[in-house]
């Protein structure tokens, strides 16, 4: 499978301004959430939403595109904010190795398809392909 580059564009930032919205209002999908986070150079606060895997009581943020600006923005700042409708919280978070990251991959492509194009691996292959992948995409557990 090929692997798409992400790239921000006008249609992806008017998508993202939109779902923003939606699901600070609580509508969308369920495990979609507005992720805040301050930057690291200027300490202004920057959200996106962001589509959780929750597992087992467990839930993980994925960089689906990669080490973007949310991620190197949490990184530095190890915890980020979450908002859906009226919950929200501030949580911290621990970034995973490769190993622990691989089954938690395999479950965001399984579960989520938009980012597909973004991956090597299809929802059909195994947890281990995921290792080499890991990282492409940064995991991060919550809590």
């Amino acid at each position: 499978m090929a692997t798409t580059t992400y790239e921000s564009s006008f249609g992806k930032r008017l998508f993202n301004g939109l779902m923003k919205a939606a699901i600070r209002l609580g509508i969308g999908p369920k495990d979609t959430w507005v992720l805040s986070v301050p930057g690291r150079k200027t300490g202004k606060v920057h959200s996106t939403p962001v589509t959780l895997v929750e597992e087992g009581g467990k839930r993980w943020l994925v960089a689906p595109y990669g080490p973007v600006d949310w991620v190197k923005n949490a990184r530095v700042a190890g915890k980020v904010g979450l908002r859906r409708g009226k919950h929200a919280e501030i949580v911290p978070i621990r970034e995973l190795g490769p190993e622990e990251a691989a089954p938690v991959l395999k479950m965001y492509v399984e579960r989520v398809p938009h980012p597909r194009p973004y991956f090597d691996n299809d929802p059909d292959a195994p947890p281990e392909a995921f290792i080499a992948e890991a990282h492409r995409h940064p995991v991060f557990l919550i809590g």
